[in-house]
């Protein structure tokens, strides 16, 4: 495994910006590079130490994905090497297994997300009014428990550093038109149940899940960013689950236990990680890439 990657140095090529963890830059006027890092974020705080391997497990991933739900709907990949688009060997072996040329699309302003099951800010939002994003749901359901249904319960995009919040449908609407909002509700939902049927058959639930979509100059809707990754998702152990209580998960959950465990008031700068706790980390987002595509990083 090559050295972890916590920030990404292209000379070759335009910086655009550095989210939480992507690193994103130009290739010409119509195409993006997307580097993934090793950078971690919790709280929506970035962690000073990386993950091993992350960013290559998140690439992976999210390609299977993308290959997987294509029939669904078309994605951003252009299927061109990123290793081809920048100009040394140093900054090849920054992109190399970690990276994906993409269409230059534009994003929708929203997050669509999926639940299968009632946990995190819809467990809240439930507990206090019985609905989650404006749907009601049947009353006495359990943390954790399983929808009678998938529903589809949108987020707005928060800057850097801030939190999305719940929004409903109604406010979709609004935000990009009645048709487009329908469309996209649809497809969110037909690509949660493709992949939470799949994913059950290799012992993973998806609990939730959330998608980003752009559209071309034509008015064409994309799937974009990175799809059903453990940072994006929820992923279950199916064997350990149980109806009222939070499972584990393949995910950064080693870490969120560690920081609420410390005397931390949740700001940046974040507090630096015992390398068991960055171990751990790193296995459990391997185990999700290795149950699901039957592939080790």
């Amino acid at each position: 495994m090559s050295a972890p990657l916590f920030e990404s140095s292209i000379a070759s090529l335009p910086l655009l910006g550095r989210g939480k963890v992507r690193d994103i830059y130009a290739v010409g006027d119509d195409k993006l590079l997307v580097i993934v890092t090793d950078r971690l974020s919790a709280f929506d705080v970035i962690l000073p130490d990386p993950i091993p391997g992350k960013g290559n497990v998140l690439t992976a991933v999210a390609a299977f994905w993308f290959g997987k739900l294509a029939h669904v709907i078309p994605s951003q990949l252009t299927g061109i090497d990123p290793e081809t688009v920048v100009a040394t060997e140093a900054e090849r072996e920054q992109v190399r297994g970690r990276s994906m040329v993409v269409k230059r699309l534009k994003p929708l302003p929203i997050e669509a997300v999926a639940r299968g099951y009632l946990i995190g800010s819809g467990w809240k939002d439930y507990q206090t009014s019985g609905k989650v994003c404006g749907i009601e749901l049947p009353g006495g359901l359990q943390l954790a428990q399983q929808l009678p249904q998938p529903i589809f319960t949108p987020a707005t995009k928060a800057e850097m550093g801030a939190h999305d919040e719940n929004i409903d449908f109604a406010a979709v609407e609004k935000m990009i038109g009645a048709e487009l909002a329908a469309k996209v509700r649809d497809t969110t939902l037909r690509l949660y149940r493709e992949a939470a049927a799949y994913a059950r058959i290799k012992g993973i639930i998806i609990a939730d899940t959330k998608f980003e979509f752009g559209l071309d100059d034509n008015g064409r809707l994309y799937l974009i960013d990175e799809v059903l990754t453990p940072d994006s998702s929820r992923f279950w152990p199916a064997a350990e689950y149980r109806v009222g209580t939070s499972p584990a998960s393949f995910d950064k959950q080693f870490v969120r236990d560690y920081l609420e465990t410390l005397d931390w008031d949740k700001k940046a700068p974040g507090p630096h990680l015992p390398q068991d706790i960055i171990d751990k980390t790193a296995a459990k987002y391997r185990e999700a890439l290795e149950r699901l595509t039957g592939a080790a990083e």
